[in-house]
């Protein structure tokens, strides 16, 4: 199920990609470097583009021996913030665009579209490893020396989820799925689909936090909502450890 999720929204958003499937051998952090480093290597062999990872786990005393993994030119590593309170690696990495989890709002009559608004589940936090990149300057009120996350969100509460066709699943051929394993693909496929590609994930976060504070400069400021049972972040102001700086648009903030 994991797999129809990630491959199927990042084929619905961006269908001129080529897209690559690798499987790690285990869930052991080493396999998943190692799947990584190959996913790495057809990406950049292919002229570029974009890695997305919808795993991650707690954070750990010398994380940053393991940043070095998504340095690869022409490359730009999204991965999902979490389903739970709390930060996750790869997600806090520098070197890496975390993405957070929205929901959506919508009339209980009609059914209309009203807005996003911060998925009490999403991971987001402030790093206990990483140091605060120069791209996060601006937040130091808020972040303080370390690492805030996450830098962006889009779809994750299951409640709104996204559909989707896995006939392997229990659950039937169809079904309605969420979690930020949908938003890190979702945000992936639509830097791709914009057709802008940039060497580095350091370029892309210095694009994105050159619109904090610029009001509709590609993201949909989410203000509604909270996220984190232990500390009960708030989605407020231009960015926050909900969703960071918001949802795309769409292509359009490229």
């Amino acid at each position: 199920m994991e797999e129809s999720l990630d491959v199927q929204y990042a084929y619905g958003l961006a269908p001129n990609a080529k897209i690559y499937l690798v499987e790690a051998a285990s869930s052991a952090f080493s396999d998943l470097f190692a799947a990584v480093k190959v996913a790495s290597g057809l990406v950049a062999s292919a002229g570029g583009g974009e890695v997305t990872m919808s795993w991650g786990g707690a954070e750990f005393s010398g994380e940053t021996s393991d940043d070095s993994y998504f340095t690869t030119s022409k490359v730009v590593y999204f991965a999902s913030a979490g389903d739970s309170a709390g930060t996750e690696y790869p997600c806090v990495s520098p070197n890496v665009v975390c993405v957070g989890g929205t929901g959506n709002s919508r009339n209980p009559t009609t059914g209309k579209f009203e807005g996003f608004v911060a998925w009490g589940d999403t991971g987001g936090g402030i790093s206990q490893y990483e140091a605060r990149p120069t791209w996060q300057g601006a937040l130091s009120s808020t972040v303080g020396a370390n690492r805030g996350a996450p830098d962006v969100a889009a779809v994750a509460d299951p409640n709104t989820g996204v559909w989707i066709y896995d006939s392997a699943s229990g659950t039937g051929a169809w079904s309605i799925e969420g979690g930020t394993s949908a938003a890190s693909p979702v945000t992936a496929a639509l830097a791709n689909g914009a057709g802008h590609f940039y060497a580095s994930s350091l370029v892309e976060h210095q694009q994105i936090y050159a619109t904090l504070g610029v009001p509709e400069a590609g993201w949909i400021n989410v203000t509604s909502g909270w996220c984190n049972y232990y500390d009960g972040y708030l989605a407020t102001g231009t960015w926050n450890l909900c969703t960071g700086l918001g949802s795309p648009y769409g292509p359009a903030y490229k």
